[in-house]
């Protein structure tokens, strides 16, 4: 059942999305992350207690997990605040293609037939939809845009870092283990950007003001994260197809723009995200 909770986390991540980009609005980057983090270590903390320490064998790889997921973030934050979420999502939508190489070549994973095609029908439509928006002036040159290039190669390096903490063939922790200390590393580390980097100059830079949805990002992201260290816990998941999986959280993430959100050039990237539900259909049948 894992790929079902591929799917789960998929839709819970594409809400997490969504709930980003409208908080950050017109709003300070780093005290919304900040905030994220805090909110994420306190949902998580009864993990503390219940799975304990561990020992600095075991929490020496949960901090370098700390460090690469909240690396990206830190970008992606930048990215999704200056780009259309309609941008944002294909573009991160990418990082699955690099998981799949890693895990080829790091781990020895191998797809079925169904598989590869739900993989190769979701590159096509990754490569359309990074054309798509190009006509909205956003170029691979873009500032934005290379923050945003930057958070993906992050996010699929943690990715692959999941798939050998998690697996029981590799390391093999408890996933509350995980979640629940690198979540409050997280928190402390934002704490100390915030204060060093952002505190100084907030009244020269762009204000922090208080918006409903931002204890929703943590909400969201948590549930997708629980549901999506419980998938790659099971022997026989493929992190690369579990990785492609969550990014058809664009579809989600997409269907916000569009209604909620008003942005442009939604019919030409209407067919192209088509093409990428098509893929998810091939990975589901794939998968069962």
């Amino acid at each position: 059942m894992w790929w079902l909770l591929a799917f789960i986390s998929a839709a819970l991540l594409g809400c997490y999305d969504s709930c980003k980009k409208i908080s950050l609005k017109d709003n300070a980057v780093i005290p919304v992350l900040l905030l994220n983090t805090v909110f994420s270590a306190l949902i998580f903390s009864p993990g503390l207690f219940t799975t304990g320490f561990g020992g600095w064998e075991v929490q020496k790889y949960i901090l370098l997990k700390s460090a690469l997921v909240l690396s990206s973030w830190m970008a992606g934050y930048y990215a999704m605040k200056h780009l259309p979420l309609t941008i944002v999502g294909p573009v991160n939508a990418t990082r699955p293609v690099l998981v799949l190489l890693g895990a080829i070549f790091l781990f020895g994973e191998r797809l079925n037939l169904l598989q590869w095609i739900g993989v190769g029908l979701a590159i096509i439509a990754y490569l359309l939809l990074r054309i798509s928006g190009k006509k909205e002036g956003i170029g691979i040159g873009d500032k934005w845009i290379v923050c945003l290039i930057l958070a993906v190669i992050l996010g699929a390096a943690s990715g692959l870092y999941d798939k050998y903490l998690m697996s029981p063939q590799y390391l093999g922790l408890n996933r509350m283990q995980v979640l629940s200390w690198y979540t409050l590393y997280q928190a402390g580390m934002m704490a100390i950007v915030t204060a060093f980097l952002w505190y100084p100059v907030r009244k020269k830079t762009t204000r922090f003001h208080w918006n409903r949805t931002i204890p929703l990002i943590s909400i969201f992201l948590c549930g997708a994260d629980y549901v999506y260290m419980q998938a790659l816990s099971q022997p026989d998941a493929l992190i690369a197809v579990v990785s492609m999986i969550r990014r058809g959280s664009v579809l989600v993430s997409f269907a916000i723009g569009a209604l909620f959100l008003r942005e442009k050039n939604l019919k030409a990237k209407a067919w192209d995200l088509g093409l990428l539900l098509l893929s998810m259909v091939f990975l589901y049948f794939g998968s069962r």
